[in-house]
C-alpha cells in the first residue's frame, strides 16, 4: 500500500508543476505588441512581411501558411511549412513582422530557426524571432486563434513562390 501512496504523491507533483509551467506560459500571452509601421524607413527595415498561417501537433507539430514580403517597393508571395517538437494544440495565425539584413531578394528563401517556446490560448499575440542560413532575420509579431503549448524550439522553411 505504501508504493500506491508514493506513485499517487509522485503523479500529483508531475501534473502540478505541469499545471503551473502552463499556467505561466499563458500569463506571459496577454497582449500583442504593437504591429510595425507600414510607412517603416524601408533602408532600415530592409523590408516588411504579413502571414496567414495554422498549425496542428500532437507532440510533433505541422505549421503551414502563406504571405507577401515587401521589399524594395516590390512585393513578393512566399510560402512556409515547418515541424516543432514538444508541442500540443491547433491553432490560426495572422502577423507581420521586419525583415533585417535582407541584402538580395534570393537570400529571403530559407530554413528559419526559432529559438523560443510559448504558449497561445484564444487570441493570444506573441513576437519570435527567426533567422535563416543566410542570416536574413524576421522580427515578428503574430496573433493566434486557438490553443497550442510549444515547449522546444522550431523551424520553419520559407520559399519565394511565383506572383
Amino acid at each position: 500500500m505504501h508504493n500506491d501512496e508514493g506513485e499517487t504523491m509522485r503523479t500529483r507533483l508531475v501534473t502540478t508543476a505541469v499545471l503551473l509551467s502552463i499556467a505561466t506560459l499563458v500569463g506571459c500571452t496577454s497582449q500583442p505588441p504593437a504591429a510595425p509601421s507600414a510607412t517603416a524607413n524601408p533602408g532600415a527595415t530592409e523590408g516588411t512581411v504579413t502571414f496567414t498561417g495554422g498549425a496542428v501537433a500532437i507532440g510533433v507539430g505541422f505549421q503551414w501558411g502563406s504571405g507577401t514580403l515587401t521589399y524594395r517597393g516590390r512585393q513578393y508571395p512566399f510560402k512556409m511549412d515547418g515541424l516543432s517538437v514538444v508541442d500540443v494544440g491547433a491553432t490560426r495565425t495572422t502577423g507581420t513582422g521586419v525583415v533585417r539584413n535582407l541584402r538580395n531578394i534570393a537570400d529571403f528563401s530559407g530554413n528559419y530557426v526559432s529559438l523560443s517556446a510559448g504558449a497561445a490560448v484564444a487570441g493570444g499575440g506573441s513576437a519570435t524571432v527567426l533567422r535563416n542560413q543566410n542570416g536574413v532575420v524576421i522580427d515578428g509579431i503574430a496573433t493566434t486563434q486557438g490553443v497550442r503549448l510549444t515547449l522546444a524550439p522550431g523551424g520553419v522553411n520559407i520559399a519565394l513562390t511565383e506572383p
